[in-house]
């Protein structure tokens, strides 16, 4: 055995990531159901889809804005009436240090993202419940597989230029 020095290790940057602010940009929520009304007993069908969007903001360095842009329909399955509307754009201004530039893209739109959902799952449910509705409980999102669909049609299209950002769809 011989006494080699060990050879250094590269260090690994050290990544700094804080959730600065969250907040809601845009809401709506419509209440169809109330100038259209159906019979007491419908059974509600809800579609849920989600997008996302990324951008650095002006000014500031390494502060990025993650938006969730969630929309919600519900629909009674047997009259095919739509029962309710809500849009949601919950934005998140995050602060990220240390993550190399190839993978700084999937960490904005798979781990920002991760970090503010539970605050918009309690206002889709709060806004649904408030609106006469049974609470609308999402299921998590994998925002993983919304990224990689988003980049598998990215490369069907042609190449990844262009906005910054995903779209996925979940059905509650």
């Amino acid at each position: 055995m011989t006494d080699a020095p060990e050879a250094p290790t590269p260090q690994q940057p050290q990544i700094r990531f804080n959730v600065l602010n969250q907040y809601v940009r845009d809401m709506s929520f419509e209440n169809i159901l109330a100038r259209n009304p159906v019979r007491a007993n419908y059974t509600p069908d809800v579609q849920v889809q989600v997008g996302l969007d990324v951008k650095k903001r002006d000014g500031a360095e390494n502060q990025y804005e993650v938006a969730i842009k969630l929309k919600a329909t519900s629909k009674a399955k047997d009259e095919d009436v739509t029962l309710f509307i809500l849009e949601v754009d919950y934005v998140g201004l995050f602060h990220v240090e240390g993550v190399p530039d190839e993978q700084l893209q999937p960490f904005l739109l798979i781990e920002c993202p991760r970090q503010i959902f539970p605050f918009l799952r309690r206002i889709v449910s709060d806004v649904t419940r408030d609106g006469g509705f049974p609470p609308l409980n999402l299921e998590n999102i994998d925002f993983l597989q919304i990224f990689r669909q988003e980049m598998q049609r990215r490369a069907a299209a042609g190449g990844a230029n262009g906005a910054n950002g995903a779209n996925g769809a979940q059905q509650a």
